[in-house]
Protein backbone atom coordinates (compact mmCIF):
# COMPACT_ATOMS: atom_id res chain seq x y z
CA UNK A 1 0.00 0.00 0.00
CA UNK A 2 1.66 3.42 1.31
CA UNK A 3 5.28 3.67 1.77
CA UNK A 4 7.58 6.04 3.35
CA UNK A 5 10.08 7.46 1.47
CA UNK A 6 13.88 7.95 3.06
CA UNK A 7 15.02 10.98 2.47
CA UNK A 8 19.29 11.67 2.24
CA UNK A 9 19.70 15.41 2.10
CA UNK A 10 21.23 16.38 -1.31
CA UNK A 11 23.04 19.57 -0.30
CA UNK A 12 24.01 20.52 3.70
CA UNK A 13 23.60 24.48 4.63
CA UNK A 14 27.08 24.64 4.85
CA UNK A 15 27.77 23.65 1.90
CA UNK A 16 25.51 26.15 0.75
CA UNK A 17 27.07 28.78 2.35
CA UNK A 18 29.85 28.05 0.74
CA UNK A 19 28.86 30.08 -2.45
CA UNK A 20 29.16 33.75 -1.53
CA UNK A 21 25.98 34.90 -3.62
CA UNK A 22 24.05 32.14 -1.31
CA UNK A 23 25.31 32.45 2.11
CA UNK A 24 23.31 35.53 3.14
CA UNK A 25 20.43 33.64 2.32
CA UNK A 26 21.28 31.11 4.27
CA UNK A 27 21.92 33.30 7.38
CA UNK A 28 18.50 34.41 7.17
CA UNK A 29 16.85 30.83 7.44
CA UNK A 30 19.61 30.00 10.31
CA UNK A 31 18.75 33.06 12.48
CA UNK A 32 14.70 32.15 11.66
CA UNK A 33 14.97 28.73 12.89
CA UNK A 34 16.77 29.82 16.27
CA UNK A 35 14.19 31.42 17.31
CA UNK A 36 10.83 29.34 15.67
CA UNK A 37 12.29 26.10 15.41
CA UNK A 38 12.26 25.20 19.29
CA UNK A 39 8.31 25.10 19.80
CA UNK A 40 8.64 22.29 16.76
CA UNK A 41 10.61 19.75 19.51
CA UNK A 42 8.97 16.57 19.81
CA UNK A 43 6.58 17.20 16.82
CA UNK A 44 7.16 15.48 13.44
CA UNK A 45 6.06 16.71 10.30
CA UNK A 46 4.80 14.38 7.93
CA UNK A 47 4.62 15.66 4.20
CA UNK A 48 1.91 13.60 2.33
CA UNK A 49 2.44 13.37 -1.49
CA UNK A 50 0.65 10.96 -4.15
CA UNK A 51 3.87 10.30 -6.22
CA UNK A 52 8.48 10.66 -5.24
CA UNK A 53 9.19 11.21 -8.65
CA UNK A 54 7.66 13.38 -11.59
CA UNK A 55 6.20 17.34 -11.17
CA UNK A 56 7.15 19.83 -8.85
CA UNK A 57 5.92 18.20 -5.42
CA UNK A 58 8.14 15.17 -5.79
CA UNK A 59 11.16 17.22 -6.74
CA UNK A 60 10.98 20.06 -4.03
CA UNK A 61 10.06 17.96 -1.08
CA UNK A 62 13.79 16.02 -0.90
CA UNK A 63 15.12 19.28 -0.36
CA UNK A 64 12.62 20.47 1.70
CA UNK A 65 12.37 18.17 4.23
CA UNK A 66 16.43 17.87 4.04
CA UNK A 67 17.17 21.38 5.12
CA UNK A 68 14.03 21.11 7.87
CA UNK A 69 15.67 18.08 9.37
CA UNK A 70 19.34 19.99 9.60
CA UNK A 71 17.41 23.16 11.18
CA UNK A 72 15.90 21.09 13.51
CA UNK A 73 11.92 20.13 12.44
CA UNK A 74 11.86 16.17 12.29
CA UNK A 75 10.31 15.64 8.68
CA UNK A 76 9.42 12.87 7.15
CA UNK A 77 7.95 11.90 3.92
CA UNK A 78 4.76 9.57 3.33
CA UNK A 79 3.30 8.66 -0.57
CA UNK A 80 0.25 7.12 -0.79
CA UNK A 81 -0.65 4.31 -3.06
CA UNK A 82 -3.51 2.22 -4.05
CA UNK A 83 -3.79 -1.28 -5.92
CA UNK A 84 -7.01 0.70 -7.76
CA UNK A 85 -5.95 3.05 -10.40
CA UNK A 86 -9.09 4.50 -10.98
CA UNK A 87 -8.37 6.79 -8.57
CA UNK A 88 -5.74 8.30 -9.75
CA UNK A 89 -7.89 8.82 -12.88
CA UNK A 90 -10.40 10.53 -10.55
CA UNK A 91 -8.17 12.52 -9.08
CA UNK A 92 -6.50 13.66 -12.65
CA UNK A 93 -10.41 14.58 -12.88
CA UNK A 94 -10.65 17.18 -9.99
CA UNK A 95 -6.85 18.35 -10.66
CA UNK A 96 -8.29 19.74 -14.25
CA UNK A 97 -11.60 20.83 -12.85
CA UNK A 98 -9.78 23.04 -10.36
CA UNK A 99 -7.74 24.42 -13.60
CA UNK A 100 -11.32 24.91 -14.99
CA UNK A 101 -11.33 22.21 -17.87
CA UNK A 102 -13.95 18.91 -18.18
CA UNK A 103 -16.98 17.94 -17.42
CA UNK A 104 -18.65 19.73 -13.92
CA UNK A 105 -19.95 16.75 -12.47
CA UNK A 106 -18.70 14.41 -9.88
CA UNK A 107 -20.75 11.82 -7.95
CA UNK A 108 -21.24 9.50 -5.65
CA UNK A 109 -19.22 6.41 -6.55
CA UNK A 110 -16.55 9.14 -7.31
CA UNK A 111 -16.89 10.04 -3.58
CA UNK A 112 -16.68 6.50 -2.29
CA UNK A 113 -13.91 5.48 -4.73
CA UNK A 114 -11.82 8.77 -3.04
CA UNK A 115 -12.90 7.94 0.47
CA UNK A 116 -11.92 3.90 0.22
CA UNK A 117 -8.02 4.79 -0.74
CA UNK A 118 -7.68 7.24 1.48
CA UNK A 119 -9.35 4.86 4.54
CA UNK A 120 -6.80 2.40 3.19
CA UNK A 121 -4.05 4.53 3.28
CA UNK A 122 -5.00 6.43 6.78
CA UNK A 123 -4.64 2.98 8.48
CA UNK A 124 -0.96 2.60 6.65
CA UNK A 125 0.06 6.25 7.97
CA UNK A 126 -2.05 6.11 11.20
CA UNK A 127 0.10 3.97 13.37
CA UNK A 128 2.97 5.92 13.00
CA UNK A 129 1.67 9.43 14.21
CA UNK A 130 2.19 10.45 17.34
CA UNK A 131 0.48 12.76 19.16
CA UNK A 132 0.98 16.55 18.58
CA UNK A 133 2.17 15.37 14.93
CA UNK A 134 1.83 17.79 11.99
CA UNK A 135 0.12 16.63 8.49
CA UNK A 136 0.82 18.25 5.57
CA UNK A 137 -1.33 16.95 2.58
CA UNK A 138 -0.14 18.03 -1.27
CA UNK A 139 -2.53 18.46 -3.51
CA UNK A 140 -6.14 16.92 -3.94
CA UNK A 141 -4.71 13.06 -3.66
CA UNK A 142 -4.28 12.66 -0.31
CA UNK A 143 -6.68 15.38 1.08
CA UNK A 144 -8.80 12.27 2.08
CA UNK A 145 -7.02 11.44 5.14
CA UNK A 146 -7.29 14.97 6.55
CA UNK A 147 -10.60 14.22 8.45
CA UNK A 148 -9.47 10.14 9.56
CA UNK A 149 -6.21 11.20 11.18
CA UNK A 150 -6.95 14.34 13.13
CA UNK A 151 -10.07 12.70 14.33
CA UNK A 152 -8.15 9.27 15.38
CA UNK A 153 -4.41 10.32 15.91
CA UNK A 154 -4.54 14.09 17.20
CA UNK A 155 -2.59 15.61 15.08
CA UNK A 156 -2.41 18.95 13.67
CA UNK A 157 -3.57 19.08 9.52
CA UNK A 158 -2.62 21.66 7.06
CA UNK A 159 -3.24 21.52 3.22
CA UNK A 160 -0.74 22.58 0.93
CA UNK A 161 -2.77 23.23 -2.66
CA UNK A 162 -0.45 23.56 -5.28
CA UNK A 163 -2.95 24.30 -8.20
CA UNK A 164 -5.63 26.88 -8.46
CA UNK A 165 -7.47 29.09 -10.99
CA UNK A 166 -7.98 32.76 -10.69
CA UNK A 167 -11.62 32.45 -11.84
CA UNK A 168 -14.74 30.72 -10.41
CA UNK A 169 -16.48 28.06 -13.16
CA UNK A 170 -18.59 25.51 -12.95
CA UNK A 171 -15.45 23.39 -12.97
CA UNK A 172 -13.83 24.75 -10.16
CA UNK A 173 -16.93 24.88 -8.15
CA UNK A 174 -17.75 21.11 -9.03
CA UNK A 175 -14.04 20.50 -7.54
CA UNK A 176 -13.94 22.41 -4.40
CA UNK A 177 -17.65 21.12 -3.29
CA UNK A 178 -16.21 17.77 -3.66
CA UNK A 179 -13.07 18.62 -1.76
CA UNK A 180 -14.87 21.09 0.85
CA UNK A 181 -15.92 18.45 3.57
CA UNK A 182 -11.82 17.35 3.27
CA UNK A 183 -10.46 20.13 3.58
CA UNK A 184 -12.71 21.55 6.41
CA UNK A 185 -10.77 19.22 8.48
CA UNK A 186 -7.37 21.17 7.67
CA UNK A 187 -6.76 24.02 10.06
CA UNK A 188 -4.80 25.91 7.36
CA UNK A 189 -3.90 26.34 3.72
CA UNK A 190 -1.64 26.77 1.80
CA UNK A 191 -1.76 28.03 -2.10
CA UNK A 192 1.19 29.38 -4.12
CA UNK A 193 -1.25 32.53 -5.61
CA UNK A 194 -3.66 34.52 -3.18
CA UNK A 195 -6.02 34.24 -6.62
CA UNK A 196 -6.37 30.83 -6.04
CA UNK A 197 -7.64 30.70 -2.41
CA UNK A 198 -11.80 29.74 -2.55
CA UNK A 199 -13.34 32.72 -0.36
CA UNK A 200 -14.73 30.06 2.22
CA UNK A 201 -11.01 29.01 3.10
CA UNK A 202 -9.52 32.57 3.13
CA UNK A 203 -9.48 32.79 6.68
CA UNK A 204 -7.01 29.50 7.40
CA UNK A 205 -5.12 30.83 4.14
CA UNK A 206 -1.19 31.28 3.90
CA UNK A 207 0.46 31.86 0.56
CA UNK A 208 4.16 30.40 -0.30
CA UNK A 209 5.44 30.28 -3.53
CA UNK A 210 7.20 27.26 -5.06
CA UNK A 211 10.81 27.17 -5.30
CA UNK A 212 14.00 25.76 -6.60
CA UNK A 213 17.01 24.58 -5.23
CA UNK A 214 20.10 26.26 -6.32
CA UNK A 215 22.76 23.54 -6.15
CA UNK A 216 20.53 20.70 -7.31
CA UNK A 217 21.18 18.47 -10.02
CA UNK A 218 18.56 20.37 -11.88
CA UNK A 219 19.89 24.24 -11.29
CA UNK A 220 23.37 24.16 -10.51
CA UNK A 221 25.83 25.13 -12.94
CA UNK A 222 27.44 22.68 -16.09
CA UNK A 223 30.54 23.82 -16.82
CA UNK A 224 31.09 23.41 -20.97
CA UNK A 225 32.99 19.22 -20.33
CA UNK A 226 30.17 18.85 -17.94
CA UNK A 227 26.95 19.96 -19.80
CA UNK A 228 28.84 17.98 -22.98
CA UNK A 229 28.95 14.57 -20.79
CA UNK A 230 25.31 14.92 -19.71
CA UNK A 231 24.30 15.32 -23.16
CA UNK A 232 26.42 12.52 -24.13
CA UNK A 233 25.70 10.13 -21.49
CA UNK A 234 21.98 10.69 -21.93
CA UNK A 235 22.22 10.44 -25.94
CA UNK A 236 20.86 14.01 -26.64
CA UNK A 237 23.90 14.75 -28.48
CA UNK A 238 24.92 12.12 -30.84
CA UNK A 239 28.11 10.10 -29.48
CA UNK A 240 30.32 10.91 -32.40
CA UNK A 241 31.49 14.34 -31.11
CA UNK A 242 34.26 12.12 -29.02
CA UNK A 243 35.56 10.44 -26.26
CA UNK A 244 33.97 11.04 -22.66
CA UNK A 245 35.04 10.15 -18.84
CA UNK A 246 32.01 8.28 -18.11
CA UNK A 247 29.90 5.23 -20.47
CA UNK A 248 26.40 6.07 -22.20
CA UNK A 249 23.27 5.81 -19.46
CA UNK A 250 21.75 2.66 -19.21
CA UNK A 251 18.61 4.74 -19.51
CA UNK A 252 18.34 7.60 -22.48
CA UNK A 253 16.31 10.13 -23.43
CA UNK A 254 13.70 8.62 -26.01
CA UNK A 255 12.86 10.66 -29.23
CA UNK A 256 9.75 10.28 -31.42
CA UNK A 257 11.48 9.27 -34.91
CA UNK A 258 9.03 10.42 -38.63
CA UNK A 259 8.62 6.27 -38.38
CA UNK A 260 6.25 7.25 -35.39
CA UNK A 261 7.98 5.03 -32.76
CA UNK A 262 9.94 5.99 -30.32
CA UNK A 263 13.87 5.47 -30.10
CA UNK A 264 17.30 6.95 -28.62
CA UNK A 265 17.16 10.52 -28.68
CA UNK A 266 20.29 10.77 -30.95
CA UNK A 267 19.38 7.17 -33.51
CA UNK A 268 17.98 9.77 -36.09
CA UNK A 269 20.97 12.34 -35.93
CA UNK A 270 22.06 15.42 -33.76
CA UNK A 271 19.28 17.46 -32.34
CA UNK A 272 21.63 20.15 -32.51
CA UNK A 273 21.58 21.58 -28.70
CA UNK A 274 25.38 22.70 -28.97
CA UNK A 275 24.90 24.36 -32.40
CA UNK A 276 21.75 25.34 -32.83
CA UNK A 277 18.80 28.16 -31.83
CA UNK A 278 16.54 25.90 -29.36
CA UNK A 279 13.35 26.43 -28.29
CA UNK A 280 12.31 24.43 -25.24
CA UNK A 281 9.63 23.48 -23.21
CA UNK A 282 10.08 20.85 -20.42
CA UNK A 283 6.43 19.80 -18.66
CA UNK A 284 4.52 16.81 -17.36
CA UNK A 285 2.39 15.49 -20.10
CA UNK A 286 -1.05 17.51 -19.60
CA UNK A 287 -3.08 19.13 -21.89
CA UNK A 288 -3.30 21.95 -19.72
CA UNK A 289 1.03 22.92 -20.30
CA UNK A 290 -0.21 24.38 -24.17
CA UNK A 291 2.35 21.63 -26.38
CA UNK A 292 -0.02 21.50 -28.83
CA UNK A 293 -0.49 25.60 -29.57
CA UNK A 294 2.82 25.75 -29.15
CA UNK A 295 3.57 23.32 -32.08
CA UNK A 296 1.48 24.19 -34.20
CA UNK A 297 3.40 27.66 -34.08
CA UNK A 298 6.91 26.81 -34.16
CA UNK A 299 5.50 25.01 -37.25
CA UNK A 300 3.79 28.37 -38.59
CA UNK A 301 7.13 30.27 -38.02
CA UNK A 302 9.03 27.83 -40.26
CA UNK A 303 6.36 27.64 -43.09
CA UNK A 304 6.34 32.01 -42.44
CA UNK A 305 10.44 31.52 -43.49
CA UNK A 306 9.56 29.65 -46.44
CA UNK A 307 6.88 31.62 -47.68
CA UNK A 308 9.15 34.98 -47.14
CA UNK A 309 7.06 36.42 -44.76
CA UNK A 310 9.64 36.62 -41.88
CA UNK A 311 12.03 38.62 -44.81
CA UNK A 312 13.06 41.68 -42.74
CA UNK A 313 16.33 42.43 -44.26
CA UNK A 314 18.48 40.55 -41.79
CA UNK A 315 20.22 37.45 -43.26
CA UNK A 316 21.90 36.37 -39.27
CA UNK A 317 17.73 36.21 -38.45
CA UNK A 318 16.82 34.85 -40.94
CA UNK A 319 19.52 31.86 -40.67
CA UNK A 320 18.69 31.89 -37.07
CA UNK A 321 15.14 30.97 -37.94
CA UNK A 322 16.02 28.43 -40.48
CA UNK A 323 18.43 26.77 -38.25
CA UNK A 324 16.10 27.06 -34.83
CA UNK A 325 14.75 23.95 -33.44
CA UNK A 326 11.96 23.04 -30.89
CA UNK A 327 11.94 20.87 -28.50
CA UNK A 328 9.18 19.70 -26.33
CA UNK A 329 10.28 17.37 -23.44
CA UNK A 330 8.46 15.49 -20.54
CA UNK A 331 8.86 12.59 -17.94
CA UNK A 332 8.81 9.39 -19.46
CA UNK A 333 5.25 8.71 -18.72
CA UNK A 334 5.08 4.99 -17.67
CA UNK A 335 7.11 6.15 -14.71
CA UNK A 336 4.10 8.52 -13.31
CA UNK A 337 1.57 6.54 -11.78
CA UNK A 338 -0.50 9.17 -10.60
CA UNK A 339 -1.04 10.56 -14.05
CA UNK A 340 -2.92 8.36 -16.57
CA UNK A 341 -3.65 11.42 -18.88
CA UNK A 342 0.12 11.19 -19.92
CA UNK A 343 0.07 8.60 -22.30
CA UNK A 344 -2.49 10.22 -23.86
CA UNK A 345 -0.90 13.87 -24.41
CA UNK A 346 1.94 12.12 -25.93
CA UNK A 347 0.02 10.26 -28.19
CA UNK A 348 -1.89 13.28 -29.70
CA UNK A 349 1.23 14.97 -29.90
CA UNK A 350 2.45 12.05 -31.87
CA UNK A 351 -0.46 12.34 -34.45
CA UNK A 352 0.45 16.18 -34.92
CA UNK A 353 3.94 15.08 -35.15
CA UNK A 354 3.90 13.23 -38.07
CA UNK A 355 0.81 15.54 -39.57
CA UNK A 356 3.84 17.50 -40.28
CA UNK A 357 6.01 18.00 -43.38
CA UNK A 358 8.89 16.55 -43.22
CA UNK A 359 11.45 19.36 -42.91
CA UNK A 360 9.63 20.62 -40.27
CA UNK A 361 9.64 17.22 -38.26
CA UNK A 362 13.24 17.60 -38.91
CA UNK A 363 12.98 20.10 -36.88
CA UNK A 364 10.68 19.15 -33.94
CA UNK A 365 12.30 17.14 -31.14
CA UNK A 366 9.56 15.49 -28.83
CA UNK A 367 11.68 14.08 -26.17
CA UNK A 368 10.66 11.42 -23.57
CA UNK A 369 12.98 11.33 -20.61
CA UNK A 370 14.07 8.40 -18.59
CA UNK A 371 13.00 8.95 -14.28
CA UNK A 372 14.92 5.71 -13.20
CA UNK A 373 17.45 8.25 -12.04
CA UNK A 374 16.17 11.21 -10.41
CA UNK A 375 19.46 12.46 -10.31
CA UNK A 376 20.05 11.74 -14.03
CA UNK A 377 16.82 13.16 -15.08
CA UNK A 378 17.53 16.57 -13.76
CA UNK A 379 20.47 16.66 -15.21
CA UNK A 380 18.90 16.21 -18.55
CA UNK A 381 16.62 18.75 -17.99
CA UNK A 382 19.79 21.35 -16.66
CA UNK A 383 21.01 20.74 -19.67
CA UNK A 384 18.31 21.25 -22.11
CA UNK A 385 17.76 24.34 -20.25
CA UNK A 386 21.18 25.40 -20.54
CA UNK A 387 21.12 24.76 -24.25
CA UNK A 388 18.53 26.69 -25.00
CA UNK A 389 17.85 30.14 -26.58
CA UNK A 390 14.10 30.48 -25.15
CA UNK A 391 12.66 28.38 -22.86
CA UNK A 392 8.54 28.31 -23.25
CA UNK A 393 5.98 28.20 -20.62
CA UNK A 394 2.44 27.83 -22.58
CA UNK A 395 0.43 27.07 -19.86
CA UNK A 396 -3.17 27.15 -20.56
CA UNK A 397 -3.56 26.73 -16.73
CA UNK A 398 -0.36 26.63 -14.52
CA UNK A 399 -0.60 26.39 -10.06
CA UNK A 400 3.26 27.94 -10.06
CA UNK A 401 5.72 26.68 -12.98
CA UNK A 402 8.90 25.91 -11.57
CA UNK A 403 10.24 25.19 -14.99
CA UNK A 404 10.19 28.75 -15.50
CA UNK A 405 12.04 29.78 -12.41
CA UNK A 406 14.41 27.12 -13.54
CA UNK A 407 15.36 28.99 -16.70
CA UNK A 408 15.13 32.13 -14.90
CA UNK A 409 17.94 31.21 -12.44
CA UNK A 410 19.76 30.33 -15.51
CA UNK A 411 19.42 33.75 -17.19
CA UNK A 412 17.20 32.07 -19.78
CA UNK A 413 14.60 34.58 -21.18
CA UNK A 414 10.74 32.80 -21.07
CA UNK A 415 7.92 32.83 -22.66
CA UNK A 416 4.86 32.41 -21.36
CA UNK A 417 1.49 34.24 -21.06
CA UNK A 418 -0.69 36.32 -19.19
CA UNK A 419 -3.93 33.89 -19.15
CA UNK A 420 -1.96 31.39 -16.73
CA UNK A 421 -1.51 32.85 -13.25
CA UNK A 422 1.61 30.96 -12.01
CA UNK A 423 3.63 32.58 -14.64
CA UNK A 424 2.67 36.58 -14.05
CA UNK A 425 3.75 36.02 -10.11
CA UNK A 426 7.43 35.16 -11.78
CA UNK A 427 7.50 37.03 -15.22
CA UNK A 428 7.66 40.54 -15.64
CA UNK A 429 6.86 41.31 -19.49
CA UNK A 430 9.58 43.00 -21.17
CA UNK A 431 11.32 42.59 -18.10
CA UNK A 432 12.84 38.94 -17.54
CA UNK A 433 10.99 37.89 -20.83
CA UNK A 434 7.49 37.95 -22.44
CA UNK A 435 4.15 36.87 -21.37
CA UNK A 436 1.56 36.68 -24.42
CA UNK A 437 -2.14 37.60 -24.04
CA UNK A 438 -3.58 33.81 -25.07
CA UNK A 439 -1.81 30.77 -24.73
CA UNK A 440 -4.01 29.17 -28.04
CA UNK A 441 -3.51 32.20 -30.17
CA UNK A 442 -0.91 29.99 -32.79
CA UNK A 443 -0.08 33.20 -34.47
CA UNK A 444 0.90 35.28 -31.89
CA UNK A 445 3.16 32.78 -30.50
CA UNK A 446 4.62 32.46 -33.83
CA UNK A 447 5.37 36.31 -33.74
CA UNK A 448 6.37 36.81 -30.05
CA UNK A 449 8.44 33.33 -30.72
CA UNK A 450 10.19 35.61 -33.87
CA UNK A 451 10.31 38.48 -32.08
CA UNK A 452 12.34 37.18 -28.69
CA UNK A 453 15.05 35.22 -31.36
CA UNK A 454 15.13 38.07 -33.32
CA UNK A 455 15.95 40.53 -30.17
CA UNK A 456 19.74 38.68 -29.07
CA UNK A 457 20.41 41.32 -27.01
CA UNK A 458 17.67 42.02 -24.99
CA UNK A 459 17.79 38.50 -24.34
CA UNK A 460 20.89 39.00 -22.58
CA UNK A 461 19.00 41.75 -20.22
CA UNK A 462 16.05 39.90 -20.05
CA UNK A 463 18.20 36.58 -18.93
CA UNK A 464 20.16 39.14 -15.97
CA UNK A 465 16.57 40.50 -14.66
CA UNK A 466 15.37 37.40 -14.65
CA UNK A 467 18.30 35.41 -12.51
CA UNK A 468 17.81 38.62 -9.99
CA UNK A 469 14.43 37.83 -9.42
CA UNK A 470 14.67 34.05 -8.96
CA UNK A 471 17.70 35.03 -6.27
CA UNK A 472 15.61 36.79 -4.59
CA UNK A 473 12.28 35.31 -4.04
CA UNK A 474 12.04 31.96 -5.98
CA UNK A 475 14.88 30.13 -3.69
CA UNK A 476 14.56 27.40 -1.38
CA UNK A 477 15.57 29.50 2.10
CA UNK A 478 12.92 31.99 2.07
CA UNK A 479 10.41 28.84 1.00
CA UNK A 480 11.72 26.99 4.08
CA UNK A 481 11.49 29.98 6.26
CA UNK A 482 7.57 30.35 5.42
CA UNK A 483 6.78 26.86 6.26
CA UNK A 484 8.88 27.25 9.42
CA UNK A 485 7.06 29.98 10.61
CA UNK A 486 3.47 28.80 9.40
CA UNK A 487 3.83 25.53 11.42
CA UNK A 488 5.46 27.68 14.54
CA UNK A 489 1.90 29.79 13.99
CA UNK A 490 0.04 26.35 14.11
CA UNK A 491 1.33 25.18 17.11
CA UNK A 492 1.73 27.90 19.09
CA UNK A 493 -2.00 28.38 18.34
CA UNK A 494 -2.84 24.77 19.61
CA UNK A 495 -1.30 25.69 22.92
CA UNK A 496 -3.06 29.15 23.41
CA UNK A 497 -6.05 27.34 22.74
CA UNK A 498 -5.33 24.45 25.20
Amino acid sequence: MARLIDVEAPTTLSGYEAFVHLAPAVRELREAAQRLAPALAGRTLWMVSSTAQGGGVAEMLPTMIGLLNELGVTTRWFVIETERPEFFVLTKRIHNLIHGAGEPVLTAADRELFESVSAANAEALGPMLAHGDVLALHDPQPLGLAPLLRARADVRVLWRCHIGLDEELPQTRTAWDFLRPYADACERVVFSAPEYVPDWLEPRSTIIHPAIDPLGPKNHDLWVHRLTRVMMNSALVHADLGPVLTPRWEHVAGRLMPSGEFGPADANGDIGLLSRPIVTQISRWDRLKGFAPLLDAFALLKRRLDEGDLDDGDPIHRRRIELARLVLAGPDPASIQDDPEAREVVEQLRSAYLALPAAIQDDVALLTLPMASREQNALMVNALQRASSLVVQNSLREGFGLTIVEAMWKQIPVLSNQRACGPRHQIRDGVDGRLARDPEDVHELSTLLDAMLAAHAQREVWGLNAQRRAHADFLVFTQVRRWIELLHELVTDDAAST
